[in-house]
């Protein structure tokens, strides 16, 4: 559509249906969700003041509710869409270019005549080639694009912006240059692919996944290629509890190797049984064997591995219980899980600055807070960051109100789970 005719549209309300579908129908959060894409379409004339043709696009981040540092071995997961999200302003061209203005961050291109792996390229410049070039190794011809993206996923958060950004890339891609046809699942390994290969991140397929699919997802990931994926619906709160993440601070920059020792840690146990990853051990092995793994392997090791067994059940069994509407089974499994994460996985503060505790600082004040209902638990890589709540709404602002007055205003996210991945926002 016509630019003009886009923001026409927005002001009469033809976009109404899509937005509440997206954020929720609160008239507040309707308002800000109109005032936000107007003053994109406004940034994206300024940027590209000779495009007329415009689309509208919008991926979102993910929280992680289920297996916890249980993807890189292979094993299950439950995750969740959730409302905040990287929208963009896109104008399609045959010029052989992708440009790509991002709020925040700057401006960069990509010359589509050289998809190679560049050497020393990263961030976003890197994940969108890898992202093109995955399309093109499957013959899709990628003529070219102008973006301004504008995203509330904030990085650092622990809700992934980066699936976001790769999931808004693989849905433009796909909606206009390969007619649909890639589809959630694909877009979301398109996405791994970028940032294993492009990017030199070894990360999983959950994120990218919940981000590309939207909903409540539960994932095998026992086949990687091939990742058995369910989603389904819950309606937290109709059952009277709300998910709130709260950004605890600290710094990610030196995490990395606490990262890598989680991964190489449960690996070097996989190894002991002539394995690559632990989901191919047998649970029943691995405790037989303990006292001699304690001969090749350090005991954070083979708790860790005790982790991931019990973790990787319980996210199905999570899955399994709200499907079958059991909120109180639900809740029990996921301060298991937290209480598993602190005592076997060992992923609420890095050892290389033990003083800095924020995670189980969060932990503790959230349990005062909540005082023996609901659930709390690390969310995500962990060693520094978030936390994830499951609070009785009766309970919510009291608990928003004390998590914001230790780590700060604007700190602590209370979700709604968004219904749908990565789209194009069309009017109706």
């Amino acid at each position: 559509m016509k630019l003009e005719e886009v923001k026409k549209k927005l002001e009469q309300g033809a976009f109404l249906p899509t937005l509440k579908m997206l954020y929720g129908g609160a008239e507040e959060v309707i308002a800000k969700q109109k005032e936000r894409y107007e003053k994109a379409i406004e940034r994206f004339a300024e940027i590209y003041p000779e495009r007329e043709e415009i689309s509208l696009f919008s991926a979102q981040g993910r929280t992680e509710i289920g297996g916890n540092h249980t993807d890189h071995q292979h094993g299950c997961v439950l995750a969740a869409a959730v409302q905040l999200d990287a929208i963009a302003v896109v104008s399609f061209h045959r010029e052989g270019v992708i440009r790509v203005y991002s709020e925040g961050y700057g401006s960069f291109s990509v010359d589509l005549s050289d998809l190679s792996v560049q050497q020393g390229e990263k961030g976003s410049k890197a994940i969108v080639r890898g992202i093109v070039s995955r399309f093109a190794k499957m013959g899709v011809q990628v003529g070219g694009f102008d973006v301004y993206s504008t995203s509330d996923v904030l990085a650092g958060s622990g809700i992934s912006s980066s699936a976001a950004f790769e999931t808004l890339i693989g849905t433009i891609i796909d909606s206009y240059y390969n007619e649909g046809k890639a589809g959630a699942v694909e877009i979301a390994k398109i996405g791994q692919y970028a940032e294993n290969v492009y990017f030199g991140k070894k990360c999983g397929l959950m994120d990218q996944m919940a981000s590309s699919l939207g909903g409540l997802v539960s994932i095998d990931f026992a086949d990687t290629e091939h990742p058995l994926v369910e989603r389904f619906s819950f309606d937290f709160e109709k059952e009277g509890y709300c998910i709130c993440v709260t950004d605890t601070g600290g710094n990610h920059v030196n995490l990395t190797p606490d990262y890598v020792a989680v991964r190489s840690e449960m690996e070097k146990v996989a190894a002991q049984f002539g394995k690559e990853y632990l989901r191919q051990v047998e649970e029943e092995d691995f405790y037989r064997e303990i006292p001699k793994l304690r001969n090749t392997c350090s005991d954070r090791a083979i708790l860790r591995a005790m982790h991931f067994f019990s973790d990787n059940r319980r996210a199905k069994e999570e899955a399994e219980a709200l499907k079958s509407g059991d909120a109180k089974k639900f809740l029990s499994l996921v301060q298991a899980s937290g209480d598993s994460s602190a005592n076997q996985l060992q992923n609420l503060y890095s050892n290389s600055a033990p003083t800095e505790q924020a995670i189980p600082l969060g932990i503790m004040i959230s349990k005062l807070v909540l005082d023996g209902t609901g659930a709390v638990r690390v969310h995500g890589g962990g060693f520094a960051g978030t936390i994830q709540a499951f609070v009785p709404l009766e309970k919510s602002d009291a608990y928003v109100r004390e998590l914001e007055r230790v780590f700060g205003e604007g700190t602590c996210y209370v979700f709604r789970i968004r219904p749908v991945g990565g789209v194009e926002v069309r009017p109706e």
